[in-house]
């Protein structure tokens, strides 16, 4: 899924503008992204989480249904 759909998706379920939505998508990746960089572990709510390996590796775990795996 596009940065546009989730704006569009988020702004109807909010009542935001997509222009607003889109900031918000922005403001979630960059922090994201900033976590991720520290080498700290980080989660995308109702998603799941990038964890750090040992390895240094990067990986992602995708919650499960009712957000549990």
């Amino acid at each position: 899924m596009k940065k546009l759909e989730i704006a569009k998706k988020m702004a109807r379920r909010t009542g935001d503008t997509e222009g607003e939505a889109a900031d918000r998508v922005d403001r979630v990746v960059r922090q994201v992204l900033c976590r991720l960089r520290k080498g700290q572990d980080t989660e995308l709510p109702g998603l799941g989480r990038f964890t750090h390996g040992a390895d240094g590796i990067l990986a992602f775990r995708r919650e499960g249904r009712g957000g549990h795996d």
